[in-house]
C-alpha cells in the first residue's frame, strides 16, 4: 500500500469502523425489540415490521450475516491498522502492540459499545429501518451463511442445545402477561388494569369463593301464613327470591317477583300463585371454576343458582351479577360488601362485618389469611374456638389479633382486627 496515501487509508479505516458500527447496532436493535409491538405494527401493515418478523424468526440466518459482515470488517480493519503503524514506524514490536492497543480501544469505542446502547435504546424503532439493510444483505450472503450455519447446526445439535422456534419462545405466560400488564403504568388506565387483572385471578377461583353465604339468603318460607309471606315479598331487596318448605334446606323453586306484579294489583296472590310462579332451582356443586359457572349460565339461561357441597347441603347462592363484579368491581350492595375498600387506621386498627370474604380482606388489607377452609371471617373465628364467642373475646385466628364486637343470631356481626406485629 506504499502508493496509498495515508489520508485515504486514515479514512477507509473509519468507513470500516462505520460499517462495523452498523452491524454492532442492527444486532443489538433486532435482538432487543419487541416482537408483540412489531406484530401489532405490521397486523396495521408497516413494512419495516413485517421484515424485521421474518428476520426474527430466521434467527440464525439473520445472525449470521451480521456475525459474518462484523468479524470481517473488524479483522480488516486490524490489519489497515497494522498496515499503517508499519508506515509510520516500521516494524518495531513496540509500534505494532501499540496499534493493537489502539484499534482494539477504537473498536470498543466507536464500533461496539457506543453503537449497541444506541440499539437497545431505540431497539423497536431502529429494527424497522434496519431490516431493509439486512434483507438484501443476507439475500446477497446466503450461501455463505448456509454453510457456517451447516457447522452451527451440528455443533448445537452435539451439545443437545438446538433451541425451538423463534415464535415458539415469544409466547408469553399467564404470570408473565399479569406482569406486563402490572408494568403497564400510563398506556393502561387504572380501572381497566384492575379489570385485567381480575381476569387472571378468576382461573383460580370457583363460586364458593364469591357466593352468598347460606345465612345471608333472603328466602321465604311457602308454609308460613300468607300475610307473612305477602309482606316479606314487600320489602325484599331481590327480584328472585328463594322459596323452602318448613326446612330451610327443603328448597322447592325460586321466586322471581316481576311475574307476580299483575297478581300484586288485582290482591290474588296465594299459595297457589306463588307454585305456579315458582322456576325449579338450578344448583351448582362449590368446586365449579367461575369461567365454567358463566358458561353454564349462559347455556341454561339462569342467571342465579345455589351452590351445593359434595353432599348436596346448601351452601350459599351465586348469581350472574356477582360474577360479573369479580371483574369490574362491586356495583351492588349486600350485607358483606365493605362499601368502598378498607384500610388500617393509624392505630393499626380495622373495623370489619364478620361475614366479610377472607380472600377480600387479604387483598385489602395485606393479610395471610388461609383461604382452604372456611371462606369469611365469621366461619374462621368459629372454627378456630369450636363455639360462637361472648362480645369483647379476643382471639388470635389467622395470625391476626382481633376483637368481637358484635353478635347476633348465633353469627359474628363486627370484629376489630389489629394489625399484625411486622407489618
Amino acid at each position: 500500500m506504499d502508493e496509498i496515501p495515508l489520508s485515504v487509508q486514515f479514512a477507509a479505516l473509519a468507513v470500516l469502523l462505520a460499517c462495523s458500527a452498523f452491524f454492532s447496532m442492527t444486532e443489538t436493535a433486532m435482538m432487543a425489540s419487541n416482537r408483540h409491538r412489531l406484530r401489532h405494527l405490521a397486523s396495521h401493515g408497516d413494512q419495516g415490521a413485517k421484515l424485521a418478523l421474518e428476520l426474527l424468526g430466521r434467527t440464525d440466518k439473520m445472525l449470521g450475516v451480521i456475525l459474518l459482515g462484523n468479524n470481517l470488517i473488524n479483522a480488516a480493519a486490524a490489519t489497515l491498522v497494522s498496515v499503517i503503524t508499519i508506515e509510520l514506524f516500521g516494524e518495531e514490536k513496540w509500534a505494532l502492540s501499540i496499534g493493537t492497543l489502539l484499534v482494539t480501544f477504537a473498536i470498543l469505542v466507536f464500533s461496539e459499545i457506543t453503537p449497541k446502547i444506541l440499539g437497545a435504546a431505540h431497539a423497536d424503532r431502529l429494527a424497522r429501518v434496519l431490516a431493509f439493510l439486512i434483507w438484501p444483505l443476507l439475500r446477497f450472503a446466503y450461501p455463505v451463511v448456509w454453510f457456517v450455519n451447516l457447522f452451527v447446526d451440528a455443533l448445537l445439535w452435539l451439545l443437545r442445545l438446538k433451541p425451538s422456534g423463534g415464535e415458539e419462545n415469544s409466547r408469553l405466560s399467564a404470570e408473565e402477561l399479569r406482569s406486563l400488564v402490572l408494568e403497564s403504568g400510563k398506556f393502561i388506565p387504572q380501572q381497566h388494569r384492575s379489570i385485567l387483572l381480575n381476569l387472571f385471578e378468576l382461573e383460580q377461583l370457583t363460586v364458593a369463593d364469591i357466593m352468598t353465604p347460606r345465612g345471608e339468603i333472603e328466602s321465604i318460607d311457602i308454609a308460613a301464613p300468607i300475610e307473612s309471606i305477602k309482606a316479606q315479598l314487600a320489602t325484599s331487596f331481590h327480584t328472585r327470591v328463594v322459596v323452602f318448605e318448613n326446612d330451610p334446606a327443603n328448597v322447592i323453586g325460586v321466586l322471581h317477583q316481576r311475574r307476580l306484579v299483575a297478581q300484586a294489583f288485582g290482591g290474588e296472590i296465594d299459595r297457589t300463585t306463588l307454585h305456579e310462579q315458582m322456576s325449579e332451582p338450578y344448583f351448582i356443586p362449590a368446586a365449579t371454576p367461575i369461567y365454567t359457572q358463566l358458561q353454564f349460565f349462559r347455556e341454561n339461561r339462569q342467571r342465579m343458582g345455589l351452590v351445593v357441597d359434595e353432599y348436596g347441603e346448601i351452601e350459599g347462592l351465586v348469581t350472574l351479577e356477582d360474577i360479573i363484579e369479580e371483574l369490574v368491581g362491586k356495583f351492588t350492595t349486600r350485607q358483606s360488601d365493605f362499601g368502598g375498600s378498607l384500610f388500617w387506621n393509624d392505630d393499626g386498627v380495622v373495623l370489619v362485618d364478620g361475614a366479610a370474604s377472607l380472600r377480600e380482606l387479604n387483598r385489602m388489607l395485606d393479610l395471610d389469611f388461609p383461604l382452604d377452609g372456611p371462606r369469611t371471617l365469621n366461619g374462621l373465628i368459629v372454627e378456630h374456638l369450636q363455639d360462637i364467642p361472648e362480645v369483647g373475646v379476643g382471639v388470635r385466628a389467622g395470625g391476626v389479633p382481633m376483637e368481637i364486637v358484635q353478635t347476633q343470631d348465633r353469627k359474628i356481626k363486627m370484629v376489630r382486627l389489629h394489625r399484625p406485629a411486622g407489618e
